[in-house]
């Protein structure tokens, strides 16, 4: 199957757009353009998008979204992806493209992201350019601090705005329960938020400056160090996402946590049955959306 650096030509390819849980999310210092440096353990679990693009004899960029909100236009980061890997090689092949969305939006999962990576690794195979793993990066972080992460999928730590990636590998499997509760909260609020309420940034601890150096992390160490800055802010306003934490815990989950900056919940079990079990009692719980899905999906690549 073709890894991310493939680049020989094709009529059409299918890529798989993973989710991505943080589970690890440290919000730090603000930098000088006005974002946040962040620190996060980000990793691809089994919830994806698609991402099926073709060469047409028609020019320019068609997309087709198979979701009732989402729009095919300028917009759109698969879109947006698209315009730049063109605008960057000077291309004048016209492409179809079509998504096929199953990650919920504004869920903390980084589907758009998601996409968008896939839309640059999809067009890289489809027109031959041969761009290594960096220059597909170049492009994404143009896009979005969490874009340049699922070129390094499955696992790795992200830091900076989200441009310096270190791939590393988790150690034995396990199964993640997503809590959607069907409700969206936007990133910019809830940094907003994030500074009303604390009164000064943390630097990051000696346990996880001694964890950005390792290439092998354990999930039971991963438990001890879980944890994400922006869940206090957003649980103060959105209560029920504190009670859906707790449910996961009691439904099993060694760690459940707030994915990104909502409003996903996510819990991590040991086993698939029990992960099943849990999605089942969570599943349209108060208009809520569960899904029982496997930590890991392998890197991106296309097909």
């Amino acid at each position: 199957m073709p890894s991310a650096s493939d680049s020989g030509p094709a009529t059409e390819v299918r890529v798989h757009a993973p989710a991505k849980v943080n589970l690890i999310l440290r919000v730090l210092d603000r930098r000088p353009d006005g974002y946040h440096n962040i620190w996060s353990l980000m990793q691809t679990v089994g919830l994806e998008d698609e991402v099926t693009i073709r060469r047409t004899a028609a020019p320019g960029i068609r997309l087709h979204c198979e979701h009732a909100v989402l729009v095919g236009d300028q917009t759109n980061l698969v879109y947006r992806a698209a315009a730049l890997v063109r605008e960057r090689m000077g291309v004048g092949d016209g492409v179809d493209i079509r998504l096929m969305k199953r990650i919920p939006l504004g869920a903390g999962l980084g589907g758009g992201s998601s996409d968008a990576a896939a839309t640059i690794l999809g067009l890289n195979r489809l027109l031959g350019l041969g761009w290594s793993v960096s220059q597909m990066v170049e492009v994404g972080q143009l896009l979005g601090s969490d874009v340049p992460f699922f070129f390094s999928a499955p696992t790795a730590t992200v830091s900076g705005h989200g441009e310096i990636v270190r791939s590393v590998r988790m150690r034995g499997e396990r199964w993640i329960v997503l809590v959607n509760p069907g409700f969206p909260v936007e990133t910019r609020w809830a940094y907003q938020q994030l500074a009303k309420t604390r009164a000064s940034v943390r630097p990051l601890s000696d346990a996880l400056i001694k964890l950005n150096q390792q290439d092998v992390v354990s999930w039971e160490r991963l438990h001890e160090l879980a944890e994400n800055d922006f869940e206090e802010p957003v649980f103060a306003s959105h209560p029920l996402l504190r009670d859906l934490k707790a449910q996961l815990v009691s439904h099993g989950a060694e760690t459940a946590m707030l994915s990104g900056s909502g409003a996903t919940l996510f819990g991590v079990f040991r086993q698939a049955a029990a992960a099943s079990r849990a999605q089942v009692l969570l599943d349209h719980q108060q208009g809520c959306r569960a899904y029982a899905v496997k930590a890991g999906t392998g890197p991106l690549c296309a097909q």
